[in-house]
């Protein structure tokens, strides 16, 4: 859990983060979280009545604190995605809980803020098509159920094939990669489904869930991916959503590593690349 906290303080530090740019949301409001779960297995998990079964499946032990954190959390997408419609480029310093399913913790994530988000987004009028972009090393199932007759968004996830969850749900475009791929024929495979997924959806709004594991250290990963395969992306992705005007609100996704300090620069790279794309197309 504290790769959030030094998320925020690798970015104050590289001057990237400051008073004037960084917002903290509030608790999300249960009709908002309704929309995407049920009102039932909201009422467990805000209660710790979730069944020793449902613990085991989330991966986490329940804590007050992690109620605490787990309603904040989806807001903060929220926010990014409005954020993002105004200013053309906002990112979320946590988010990308894409395993979380409509009544079930999953892989631990309780929560999908990504379904949540897109689904308030298109409550409040403010986009009519949103593209889920999901490059996190895990297929996005959780998001691909909860989402998969909302004919206004568009679920897209590239990920390793043979890794979790065993069992894959269907989005609207899947793109399972062998692992071990490396850098050059991955991010030809982030272009070519990036390009496909904006010409089929032509969307108001692209939600990037930035996992970085895919890096070819990480524990849970299987691919192969440097540090500047990683960087490439979150320039390739930023750039062709900038660069044709769609605004793109970017979460951390996934990433694990015994060296928190280590994984925290990771996740920072697409907020890096943010800054630096907002600044070229902006002027």
């Amino acid at each position: 859990m504290q790769k959030f906290r030094l998320l925020v303080e690798f970015l104050r530090h590289k001057g990237i983060v400051n008073s004037s740019n960084l917002i903290r949301p509030g608790k999300a409001r249960s009709d908002v979280l309704g929309l995407a779960h049920s009102a039932a297995y909201l009422e467990r998990f805000i209660s710790g009545a979730l069944s020793p079964k449902e613990i085991r499946r989330l991966g986490l032990p329940w804590s007050n604190e992690l109620v605490t954190r787990t309603l904040i959390s989806p807001n903060g997408t929220l926010l990014t995605a409005q954020l993002a419609l105004k200013y053309g480029v906002a990112c979320h310093l946590a988010g990308g809980t894409h395993h979380a399913h409509y009544d079930f913790a999953s892989g631990y994530c309780i929560l999908n803020d990504l379904a949540v988000a897109s689904k308030t987004i298109l409550a409040q009028g403010k986009a009519k098509r949103i593209l889920i972009f999901d490059c996190d090393v895990h297929q996005g199932d959780g998001t691909a159920a909860i989402l998969n007759n909302e004919p206004s968004i568009t679920t897209c996830s590239i990920h390793c094939e043979k890794n979790f969850p065993a069992r894959k749900q269907r989005s609207d475009i899947d793109v399972g990669v062998a692992e071990g791929l490396s850098d050059t024929a991955y991010l030809m495979v982030v272009k070519k489904t990036l390009d496909k997924a904006i010409s089929e959806s032509d969307p108001d709004l692209i939600l990037y869930d930035a996992g970085v594991d895919v890096y070819e250290h990480d524990p849970l990963g299987l691919l192969n991916i440097s540090l500047s395969g990683l960087r490439a992306r979150e320039s390739l992705v930023l750039e062709t959503a900038l660069s044709q005007g769609i605004p793109i609100a970017t979460v951390i996704g996934g990433g694990y590593d015994h060296d928190q300090s280590a994984l925290a620069t990771r996740h920072a790279i697409v907020v890096e690349e943010a800054q630096r794309c907002w600044l070229e197309f902006a002027t």
